[in-house]
């Protein structure tokens, strides 16, 4: 762990501070990390459901070959996030893959479509999780600059604003640690 590359990548970090439970019916949307989206899709378990939401059909592909290779049932879907085609609280928790900065690539249009639209496929009670690119620490952190990130995003509030104006509260930064940034908020 000497020179560590900050990623979201099968981390068993990423897996428990995302806090999916057994039982829990799982949505999780963006695909960057196939491994990681298996590793989350095993904790629902056969007592829970596991779904998540690609931008293309390659994405996709990878997430299902993943799945596979964990033995994951994992329900692959291709969609945009302002359109998720599942029905009004269907999940217990979703997980936004924000290694690519998911969230602040969209332009404020769709970004507010796209919490709108994660609010509405949550149960009441159920949360929403984000997890991004943090402040890299040790010997990365010297080494290499913080992650690319949209200034005019993270100057505005970043995901923890958009998520509040989508109706999550309370929504809070659980944590930066290892360079991820866990952010988590609320539909009451």
């Amino acid at each position: 762990m000497f020179l560590r590359k900050p990623t979201l990548t099968s981390d068993p970090l990423v897996v428990t501070m995302s806090g999916v439970r057994m039982g829990e019916r799982l949505l999780q949307i963006g695909g960057q990390d196939a491994k990681l989206a298996a590793q989350l899709a095993l904790k629902p378990g056969m007592s829970g459901h596991a779904a998540i939401v690609v931008a293309s059909q390659h994405e996709g592909d990878r997430i299902r070959a993943a799945a596979a290779q964990h033995g994951v049932l994992l329900d692959v879907q291709s969609a945009a996030m302002s359109a998720l085609p599942y029905g009004a609280s269907e999940f217990d928790v979703v997980v936004v893959h924000g290694a690519a900065g998911v969230l602040a690539s969209l332009d404020a249009s769709a970004r507010r479509a796209a919490v709108a639209e994660i609010h509405r496929v949550l149960r009441s009670g159920g949360r929403v999780v984000a997890l991004e690119p943090g402040a890299p620490t040790g010997w990365v952190a010297m080494l290499r600059p913080p992650p690319a990130a949209d200034p005019a995003y993270e100057r505005s509030g970043g995901t923890v604003v958009a998520f509040e104006a989508g109706g999550f509260n309370p929504v809070r930064l659980l944590a930066d640690r290892e360079g991820v940034r866990f952010i988590e908020g609320l539909k009451t």
